[in-house]
């Protein structure tokens, strides 16, 4: 693959600065697989108009190591009159040069952290050949599973005092924070939220619960007393496992076991790895509040509601809390795939040591599940209470879960595997995909998406739900998604001393 690199790519990779930590891991996987870092011509022009002459002397050194295009593309006809429309300085109608190339074939995609090289790529139909750093490392990362090390350590709770601060990555967090070294070593004994690649962190997370008397002087608008929970530092730097997702997870099982009323984070917005989370952030019902003065600028600040409500169109915006004029339905899943779907549902009986290893599928709030079931009237806010297989004693519910989508009527085997690996969500192997697809020669698959919202602390096994007329009998156990009652979920969370607070008010 021949692999195009703009002008800001370069800078990134090669300026004295880091501006960008992600480039290393972004050309490490670039020359790992072996592709062709092109450079245009009119990249060496751009890069010797900088004005320190020291500058310009490096930057050619390290560029004559890549492959740069011997001639410059005669502009295609669609190019020229995308660039006629957009193109107003001399730099635009270069990046109309650079994305001509892409346009004619001569190279197979382009890496750029240029927001108007989209807008342009989108109107001739090359999208989806155009990435920014993040989104070609999350391409890569979910094409390439097998070249990817996840002999990694799940999150673990650690001390600020057992954790590197010399580490890289907190060099971000120095850059905008000055006192943020002293801030840290003053940390020494809390807890902290790590999860490493290698020896290296790939990921952190800290949080503090806030009383109703806190002050938040700095933040415009002001906050009206409530009691808070603070994600006080909060960063990921591995793309492709749902890491975020995980995190997140984190965060709202410790705002329902503190009971706050309200989550806020405070984030700057000046690198790509900010703004994905904000994004994340966003489409957990984390909302813009207002700005934080800090002495290196304006954090945003977001806000999520935690009082007890819940939205069943909108179930991520609400996530965890369940809604009560909703559907229920009993479903079962087999051992070998519960605790890999449900990584916080494991059973005593199970080691975790099996569990170890960041795999994205496990990382997800938003899961998928297969199904041949027959009852396929699911919708978004339906609940799911989830039964591991296992017999009279041995087999228990562990998990509610609520529908955010359904797709069905999936035309081939090809779509339905395409479906299910696009975004590494589910349990299932392509060959155990297919294997579903083909079980039934008239009755396919279908996809339930779902999300992971609540653990069951205690596991009531089937002779309790026999008992306590949740389950009729085994039939029911094999039929797929069985109806029961919102009565049935209170009961089961009862008799597992759950939060039953979980339903919404």
């Amino acid at each position: 693959m021949r692999i195009l690199l703009d002008t800001n790519i370069i800078i990134h990779r090669e300026a004295s600065k880091v501006i960008n930590e992600d480039i290393g891991q972004l050309f490490n996987w670039i020359d790992r697989l072996k592709y062709v870092k092109c450079v245009h011509p009119v990249t060496i022009e751009e890069l010797k108009k900088h004005l320190d002459p020291e500058v310009v002397k490096t930057m050619t050194i390290k560029v004559s190591s890549y492959n740069i295009l011997q001639s410059v593309s005669k502009l295609s006809d669609k190019v020229k009159e995308i660039s006629d429309r957009f193109d107003k300085t001399e730099n635009d109608k270069n990046d109309s040069i650079v994305l001509n190339e892409l346009y004619i074939g001569r190279v197979d995609c382009l890496i750029t952290e240029d927001k108007i090289i989209f807008e342009k790529a989108l109107q001739l139909g090359l999208k989806d050949s155009v990435y920014t750093i993040d989104t070609f490392l999350v391409k890569i990362l979910n094409e390439n599973p097998s070249l990817v090390d996840y002999k990694v350590l799940a999150v673990q709770k650690e001390y600020f005092g057992n954790i590197d601060l010399t580490s890289s990555f907190f060099d971000s967090f120095r850059e905008e924070y000055a006192d943020f070294n002293k801030w840290f070593l003053k940390k020494s004994d809390e807890i902290a939220y790590v999860c490493r690649y290698g020896k290296d962190i790939g990921a952190f997370l800290y949080l503090k619960v806030e009383e109703k008397n806190e002050s938040y002087s700095e933040i415009i608008p002001p906050f009206k007393p409530k009691r808070r929970l603070k994600v006080g530092t909060f960063k990921i730097s591995l793309y492709g496992l749902h890491l975020g997702e995980r995190f997140l997870k984190i965060i709202f099982d410790n705002a329902l076991k503190q009971k706050v009323d309200e989550i806020y984070i405070t984030v700057f917005d000046k690198h790509p790895g900010q703004k994905l989370l904000i994004r994340l952030l966003s489409q957990f019902g984390f909302i813009f509040w207002g700005l934080k003065d800090t002495p290196t600028g304006k954090e945003q600040v977001f806000v999520r509601d935690f009082r007890h409500y819940a939205d069943k169109n909108k179930p991520k915006n609400t996530f965890p809390f369940l809604p009560k004029d909703t559907n229920v339905f009993f479903v079962s899943i087999y051992p070998k795939y519960h605790t890999e779907l449900f990584p916080d549902s494991i059973l005593r009986t199970e080691s975790n040591l099996d569990i170890i290893e960041n795999v994205p599928h496990r990382n997800a709030i938003i899961k998928e599940y297969i199904s041949h079931s027959l009852e396929r009237d699911l919708k978004k806010g339906d609940l799911l209470i989830f039964y591991r297989t296992g017999g009279y004693y041995k087999g228990v519910v562990t998990t509610i879960a609520i529908v955010d989508n359904i797709k069905d009527n999936i035309q081939s085997e090809q779509e339905f595997i395409n479906i299910c690996q696009k975004q590494k969500r589910t349990v299932l192997s392509d060959n155990e995909l297919k294997e579903f697809w083909n079980r039934f020669r008239k009755l396919k698959p279908f996809i339930v998406n779902l999300l992971y919202a609540y653990s069951l602390p205690k596991r009531p096994n089937l002779k309790k739900l026999m008992d306590l007329g949740i389950i009729k009998d085994f039939e029911q156990l094999h039929k797929g998604f069985v109806k029961i009652t919102l009565n049935d979920v209170k009961i089961v969370l009862k008799e597992a001393e759950g939060d039953e607070s979980i339903i919404s008010d």
